[in-house]
């Protein structure tokens, strides 16, 4: 069996980022079958057994998650044309009163936190940001098994043919879509339940069944639901919360 190298096969055991992986080894924090890894580029077989010692496994622990209700207006990434990015919401003044987490916020919770998975600027609802690679993975990794519900507010006639291929059948950028799980809600909104995250796929799966999208909220992601946090707030995910 073909070796792999230490630091992917620690992403692919969900245990960390590969950048994580690398900075763990470099600090001799990876046991490879009990035996200490410390060279970058170590490759061992894909069946070994991968453990962290204390600091790695503290030094996770102290990672934190964000769920934000993200405002239209934002981007979820990088600043962008003159709009902010959505991580400028996080700061003491803006986390929801009554925040039953353990934390206590610091700007040291600001620095490598990054948007996991995207939602677009005229859309809002919930956002995940983390400092953790192994959540960043679990959502947006290319076999992610964790899907998204969306509220979507639309202009237009849909026949049962268009909520079908909706459902399954539409393709986009030359590809075919994962199934997904379309519905009204009532008269002019559709619920959308999708395990796929292509750059403005619901307004571009709308657009080719003659619908216009005039509103889009994103309201649960997994088993974690924006519930009433109100727009441009934020909270921690809890220890006890996953997706």
């Amino acid at each position: 069996m073909e070796k792999v190298r230490v630091s992917k096969l620690m992403s692919e055991q969900g245990l960390c980022s590969r950048r994580e992986a690398d900075a763990y080894i470099e600090r001799g924090w990876v046991f490879v079958n009990g035996e200490r890894v410390t060279e970058l580029g170590t490759r061992v077989d894909p069946s070994s057994k991968i453990t962290l010692n204390k600091a790695a496994q503290a030094s996770q622990l102290a990672r934190v998650t964000i769920l934000l209700n993200k405002p239209i207006g934002y981007v979820s990434g990088q600043a962008e044309q003159g709009y902010k990015p959505a991580a400028s919401l996080i700061k003491a003044e803006s986390q929801v009163r009554g925040d039953l987490a353990r934390e206590r916020f610091t700007p040291m919770h600001l620095r490598g936190l990054a948007p996991a998975g995207r939602l677009d600027i005229d859309s809002q609802g919930l956002l995940v940001l983390t400092q953790d690679g192994r959540i960043a993975k679990q959502l947006i990794g290319e076999n992610s098994a964790v899907d998204k519900e969306y509220l979507v507010r639309v202009k237009g006639g849909l026949s049962k043919a268009g909520l079908a291929l909706l459902n399954h059948g539409l393709s986009l950028d030359g590809e075919a879509l994962r199934p997904a799980q379309v519905g009204w809600l009532n008269q002019d909104q559709l619920r959308f339940v999708l395990r796929q995250g292509k750059k403005r796929q619901i307004r571009r799966m709308c657009e080719l069944v003659g619908l216009e999208v005039v509103g889009l909220k994103r309201i649960r992601i997994g088993r974690v639901k924006l519930g009433d946090l109100p727009v441009g707030q934020w909270r921690y995910l809890r220890e006890e919360e996953t997706f």
